[in-house]
């Protein structure tokens, strides 16, 4: 299992910036036109605030960064970003932040056999149980950032 390296993200109540060939365009609204009004002027749309699209603001939410890749089979990458929803019911086959045995770990969840087990995305590693007093399910992932491509 991987262990999470938690980050506090600064920065995500901006909107953010449309990325072109490596130049800042900003938000575009085409009233500083000067002619013709371009007719695709119907079609613009606001800046993107990623903090409005992952729903950052409710209190339940915060984001958390991978370190590891344990779940490369999910498509979850060492370095992503993972939104951890900690209000979310835990359902099978769903990704969470699970403390157990001192060990803050990302996992996909199972119920078998009337508890939860972790399933670690690598090939014959074995399911572990979520039991005991040292064991809790935190959160469940309910977005991905990826800020490398």
């Amino acid at each position: 299992m991987d262990v999470f390296a938690w980050m506090p993200l600064v920065g995500l109540e901006c909107s953010a910036y449309v990325l072109f060939m490596g130049a800042r365009m900003g938000s575009y609204t085409g009233g500083n036109t000067t002619g013709f009004v371009s007719p695709a002027s119907d079609s613009l749309e606001g800046p993107i605030d990623l903090s409005d699209i992952l729903d950052l603001r409710r209190p339940s939410r915060y984001p958390v960064r991978v370190a590891g890749d344990a779940l490369a089979s999910r498509g979850i990458l060492s370095g992503d970003i993972l939104i951890a929803d900690a209000a979310t019911p835990p359902a099978p086959g769903k990704v969470a932040v699970v403390m157990l045995a001192g060990d803050v770990l990302v996992a996909q969840l199972a119920w078998r056999n009337g508890q939860w087990q972790l399933l670690s995305g690598r090939a014959g590693t074995e399911p572990l149980p979520v039991e005991g007093d040292d064991a809790e399910i935190w959160a469940v992932i309910t977005g991905l950032v990826r800020t490398q491509v």
